[in-house]
């Protein structure tokens, strides 16, 4: 190309080798361009094929920084201690990072942390930096490292958390996947007051717990432990849920009244069949998460109250022919947790049950539950303190009964003597059972019998209902009248007129919470009564 410029520059214009020589140019040129081209194309091809032959580079987790600028890293299952990339800044590669490796095990890149992994349960927290995941019972079990993300997480056993790719490190804790808030009940300010028709329950609970706190120093003299565990048994809807948040209210206000500190009740109301679980040692499991979260509150300043409704489905008696049975381990390991109890100072233990003759001895022995105590269906006067807890002052009550009267107190006084009358009277209309005895004599239980405080509250509601259609249709607030509440109170029993088997005598004997010692047989009255049915707007 430089001979033929300058060939053109000797070789005037119109000279006629000019023009070859401008031809020749112009090929050359063309000629060049292609052979430009060409490389370009070629040298791409190099570069691709250089890539698609190049060994891949591996995805590793980073473990930690040794000495100097050694990482030590974890590939495919298999540790390794290798150089950083001097790009790449040391100080940023934390526990857990996901971390670019090329063939040379040297570290080119940081990917951070992966947002997927399995999934495991923690089983014991072994330091500030590891954990044993796995099985509960050492089977199949792995110690973890904690990632950076989880270095200051507070972790307990239980807790489920997301494992890196290696299976070495614990990345990230997870939501449980079944919420345990349904174990904590709101405690409302329920002085003791405020339960009506259980004097002789509330006394001996009040007794138990408040006496060692009031009188601390006579009973170290006298080195009279405290109680852990208290029974409340009797039949349904008596308040032995109520009595247990009751308990819960006044020890800590006692406490906090002693102490001068401002101390919160951490109620745990948990049912029974919550707790069975069809897997194999889960429900073990969930009885010492059920402690152990007891336990970490009281050292978190709260006084933690572990109130088991239905205890019976869940400590019953165990039996040698029921040894597959769940409750063969459940009780026990209830037992072994107890026993790690010293007092209602650390953790206070409340089981609720219908059947108490159903719960295992060796949970009710003392030393474990220290207190039984029997909650009685009310008595009339009992009755009358509780529809007076639930018609309240505030609530509006027939005007001329108002007017007559005096007062909303003297109409309250008037409706609970009015109503506790009728449903405690001895008549053939109120008759609900006939109990035959061994000696041949029979007794007659009547509605009363079978009275209690969700029955009462019931009721009470029926007669505000019933005044507020009366209002919906009138068109003017007519309040609460004595007739409201004897409707209700025929329409809750009409109700409620569902009857087991006569043979079957404990059932019966349990429902009416009667002695049942010496009785042969039972029949219930079913006579059809004249109900008035309020008809719904």
């Amino acid at each position: 190309m430089e001979r033929v410029e300058r060939l053109l520059a000797i070789f005037p214009a119109e000279h006629p080798l000019a023009g070859e020589l401008q031809s020749i140019r112009a090929g050359l040129f063309e000629h060049e361009s292609i052979i430009g081209e060409a490389r370009e194309a070629i040298e791409k091809l190099e570069e691709v094929v250089k890539k698609v032959t190049s060994p891949a580079n591996r995805i590793g987790t980073f473990l930690a920084l040794r000495e100097g600028k050694t990482a030590q890293i974890v590939v495919g299952g298999s540790d390794y201690f290798c150089l950083i990339d001097p790009r790449l800044k040391a100080d940023q590669l934390q526990t857990g990072m996901r971390v670019l490796v090329n063939d040379a095990y040297v570290i080119v890149g940081d990917l951070g942390f992966d947002t997927t992994g399995q999934i495991a349960k923690i089983v014991e927290l072994l330091g500030e930096d590891r954990l044993r995941v796995g099985s509960e019972h050492g089977l199949q079990s792995s110690v973890l490292m904690r990632s950076a993300l989880l270095a200051d997480a507070k972790l307990k056993a239980g807790d489920e958390v997301r494992v890196d790719g290696n299976f070495r490190v614990a990345v990230e804790v997870l939501a449980r996947t079944e919420n345990k808030d349904y174990y904590l009940d709101i405690v409302p300010e329920l002085e003791w007051d405020q339960i009506g028709g259980q004097k002789e329950a509330l006394n001996a609970i009040r007794d138990a717990i408040e006496l060692p706190l009031l009188h601390e120093e006579l009973f170290a003299r006298y080195k009279h432990s405290t109680p852990k565990g208290f029974l409340l048994h009797g039949p349904p809807g008596c308040g032995k849920t109520l009595i247990g948040k009751a308990t819960a209210y006044n020890l800590t206000k006692q406490l906090n009244e002693k102490t001068g500190r401002s101390m919160e009740q951490y109620f745990m109301h948990i049912k029974g069949p919550e707790i069975l679980n069809m897997w194999l040692g889960e429900s073990e499991r969930i009885v010492r998460e059920i402690f152990s979260t007891a336990r970490e509150k009281r050292k978190e300043g709260y006084l933690p109250f572990l109130f088991i409704d239905e205890a019976e489905s869940i400590l019953g008696t165990r039996r040698a022919s029921r040894s597959a049975n769940i409750l063969s381990t459940l009780v026990p390991m209830f037992c072994t947790e107890m026993d790690g109890i010293e007092s209602l100072n650390e953790v206070v233990i409340i089981l609720a049950s219908n059947r108490a003759d159903l719960i295992d001895p060796a949970i009710l022995r003392p030393g474990r539950i220290d207190r039984k105590i029997k909650v009685h269906r009310p008595d009339r006067a009992g009755a009358k303190e509780i529809y007076r807890i639930y018609l309240d002052p505030a609530l509006p009550y027939d005007p001329e009964l108002v007017k007559k009267l005096g007062s909303s107190e003297a109409v309250i006084e008037f409706l609970t003597s009015r109503v506790s009358d009728a449903q405690y009277a001895q008549t053939d209309a109120n008759r609900f059972l006939e109990i035959t005895l061994r000696s041949g004599r029979k007794e007659i239980l009547h509605r009363g019998d079978l009275a209690s405080g969700a029955l009462i509250e019931s009721i009470v509601d029926r007669a505000k209902e019933l005044a507020i259609r009366r209002s919906i249709s009138s068109k003017i607030e007519e309040g609460i009248r004595e007739s409201d509440l004897l409707e209700a109170l025929e329409n809750e029993y009409a109700e409620n007129d569902i009857f087991p088997p006569g043979d079957i005598i404990e059932d019966w004997l349990k429902l009416v919470d009667y002695d049942p010692e010496n009785v042969v047989k039972v029949r219930p009255f079913k006579e059809k009564r004249n109900v008035p049915v309020s008809r719904i707007i």
